[in-house]
């Protein structure tokens, strides 16, 4: 049985979120909240004696940024790269106001209590692509590495496809019932039931 313990973490807060934009693939930094809630998370990663066999990240800088903290704190190997564990290519909507959503792609959105998404304006991404973007990738790391634990530092949309996939759940029930908020840490495990992966909560600052 493979005994492999995938962690997901989420980066920080980024200019984006602290202004409201749709950022997708835009490369933009840390906030100093964000830089704050990422060094929170690696202090918590400490506190709880987790470690990581291995380290990766999304080659944007919000996510290589914070697992940089993570790992320096740490004292763990550099973070590496993984193009596959990108945000979601938001298409035509990126750089655009999230509370635009709803004029702009209406009725082609999935309102939650929370946040509403677009589904599949022109250029993006969809959920389902995601979780076949999720699904290469959980193959490719349960292939290459048998037990351990390995983290992943990502981004919101693509996380939470990552967490549907490996606990095989229907994207929509995720959108609207999962929150994976900025540097929150998840686990995914065989050991594990799909309402136990928050391993820890930060305090977020975004609306």
């Amino acid at each position: 049985m493979n005994m492999l313990k995938i962690y997901l973490a989420r980066h920080g807060q980024n200019e984006d979120n602290a202004n409201g934009i749709l950022n997708g693939h835009r490369d933009m930094p840390l906030t100093k909240i964000g830089e704050a809630q990422a060094v929170e998370v690696a202090n918590k990663i400490k506190e709880f004696g987790l470690t990581f066999d291995h380290v990766f990240c999304s080659p944007l800088q919000r996510a290589r940024r914070t697992a940089e903290i993570i790992t320096e704190v740490n004292d763990l190997p550099a973070p590496e790269v993984k193009d596959l564990l990108i945000e979601r290519d938001f298409g035509v909507m990126t750089g655009v106001e999230q509370s635009r959503v709803e004029e702009l792609c209406a009725p082609d959105i999935l309102k939650t209590e929370t946040i509403n998404y677009f589904l599949s304006p022109e250029g993006a991404e969809t959920f389902p692509d995601l979780l076949d973007r999720a699904g290469k990738l959980l193959d490719e790391l349960i292939e290459t590495y048998t037990d351990g634990s390995i983290l992943l530092v990502t981004h919101g949309d693509f996380g939470k496809m990552v967490y549907a996939k490996y606990y095989d759940l229907g994207w929509e029930e995720v959108l609207s019932l999962f929150h994976f908020g900025n540097s929150e840490l998840l686990l995914l495990s065989g050991d594990s039931e799909p309402g136990e992966a928050h391993v820890f909560t930060i305090l977020q600052h975004n609306s």
